[in-house]
């Protein structure tokens, strides 16, 4: 009987600090990364019953192995805990330890990386919905390490997206507006106003998701979310880039890379505001990062010694000089793409030379995964915002995936007024940044990107339509479709 009444009271002291959302409760746990299985930038989003996970990979930089355990909590459409017990929506075990972890070598910051995914033969969903996944360490006394959420989704709707010219005329150089249709003509909805909810998100953000919207008219197996004015976003402008990479090689944006007290500082250009600065195209990752160690594989270029002897991924002058006097001489199509065929063959078997010597160098386990995870240095990175003169009422920020889409404390820059900057000490590790400059007015909770970055409506954005469903009398919100689009389609 005591044991019963100690029971919730074990449970509270774990979750007192749960935030049902993505969050990192300890200061030692970097680089997190939660994505469906072998789409490295992809929204966690799986299908019900699906061969395809999704993956939670991460760095204890405290050097010793932690035991960590995890749960998953089935959430409505508002994130809130749903009325389904655990044996309803799990079929397996509801705590298991993360077995996969592997230790970083030929670094300077010591740190233990670990990996894992849901659903497995331990665990297996059995309903559609949203979820939390919770992340603890479990040593001497249980603590909440990360939560993730994640959506699993029983595909029985159709989405139709419709981009649409903005209903404000002052919206319509700065923002970017579309309605949609659900289509289920295969599956009946009897009252949609009050069984349909449709959220939408754009480039994976859950801070400023339009939620909770009604279809404003039906039709013979379809739903109409044709507004004025509200599924709109401010269009932003593409995002700022940290090409972290290489430390030994480094991108022309970082201006230096320093190797103090066993660590690396690296400090990249100083940066302009782009409010009042016209729209440039380029290709990003929507705020998103991956993590990639490009110094080993450019080693092996460099360091003829250490591949015994030279190989490359292109043709020689010579071989491109024979392909296309042959495509000049051809006299079919069919002669034209067996030549490009057997040019194409070539360049595959250059490039499969370099992998099997690379497997060879550095492991038998997989190149990739060795030397992205495990090899991969971090650094404290200087990021610079040129500013003619401090911005009195408000706080500027590093926002992005790295960041979490918060305002995180250690993201916060300060003004230097020695270089007229912004300037902030970012800890993070080998790979490839999308970010933004946010600015915070004092007082208020929602960021402003009008000054640092602007508006511009060509930007590539992505956007994602959740549609959820609930029958009269249903017990939870049920994900029934799933739908990701660029803004450009």
């Amino acid at each position: 009987m005591l044991l019963a009444m100690m029971l919730p009271v074990v449970g509270f002291s774990q979750d007192e600090d749960l935030r049902y959302y993505d969050f990192v409760y300890m200061d030692n746990l970097k680089s997190v990364k939660f994505h469906a299985e072998g789409l490295l930038l992809s929204l966690p989003i799986i299908e019900l019953g699906g061969n395809v996970g999704v993956v939670l990979s991460f760095d204890d930089l405290s050097r010793d192995y932690k035991d960590y355990t995890y749960s998953v909590v089935h959430c409505n459409a508002n994130w809130e805990p749903s009325n389904l017990t655990e044996f309803e929506y799990i079929d397996g075990f509801s705590e298991e330890r993360i077995e996969r972890y592997d230790y970083s070598f030929k670094v300077k910051t010591t740190y233990t990386h670990y990996q894992m995914t849901v659903p497995n033969e331990d665990l297996r969903l059995l309903v559609s919905g949203n979820y939390l996944l919770k992340v603890y360490e479990d040593e001497d006394e249980k603590r909440l390490a990360i939560t993730r959420r994640f959506m699993v989704v029983d595909m029985k709707v159709d989405i139709i997206p419709d981009i649409v010219r903005p209903a404000r005329v002052d919206k319509i150089s700065t923002h970017q507006e579309f309605d949609f249709t659900v289509s289920h003509k295969r599956f009946e909805i009897r009252n949609p106003q009050q069984e349909i909810t449709a959220v939408v998100l754009q480039n994976g953000r859950w801070d400023n998701a339009i939620t909770g919207l009604k279809p404003l008219f039906s039709r013979l197996g379809e739903q109409v979310f044709d507004f004025q004015d509200k599924i709109v976003f401010p269009a932003g402008k593409e995002f700022r880039y940290l090409d972290l990479r290489g430390i030994r090689y480094p991108s022309p944006r970082i201006v230096s890379v320093v190797e103090s007290n066993g660590k690396y500082e690296v400090t990249l250009e100083r940066e302009q505001k782009r409010g009042s600065m016209p729209y440039f195209e380029w290709n990003d990752i929507n705020g998103n990062f991956i993590i990639e160690n490009n110094d080993e594989r450019s080693r092996i270029y460099a360091n003829q010694s250490a591949t015994a002897g030279e190989f490359v991924t292109r043709l020689t002058e010579a071989e491109e000089q024979d392909f296309n006097a042959r495509l000049a001489r051809s006299q079919s199509s069919e002669q034209s793409a067996a030549i490009r065929n057997e040019r194409q063959q070539l360049l595959n078997q250059r490039q499969q030379e370099v992998t099997d010597r690379e497997r060879q160098l550095f492991g038998d386990d997989s190149f990739a995964e060795d030397v992205h995870n495990l090899q991969s240095e971090y650094a404290d990175v200087l990021f610079q915002l040129y500013s003619p003169s401090e911005m009195y009422e408000q706080d500027i920020y590093i926002f992005g995936g790295l960041s979490d889409w918060q305002l995180k404390p250690e993201f916060r820059m300060t003004w230097n007024p020695l270089i007229n900057s912004y300037v902030a000490k970012v800890n993070l590790k080998q790979g490839y940044y999308n970010y933004l400059y946010a600015a915070l007015p004092r007082g208020a909770e929602v960021p402003d990107f009008e000054e640092t970055e602007g508006n511009w409506h060509e930007t590539d954005n992505n956007y994602t339509v959740l549609v959820y469903y609930r029958p009269f009398g249903g017990r939870y919100d049920q994900l029934i479709g799933a739908y990701s689009f660029s803004s450009r389609d």
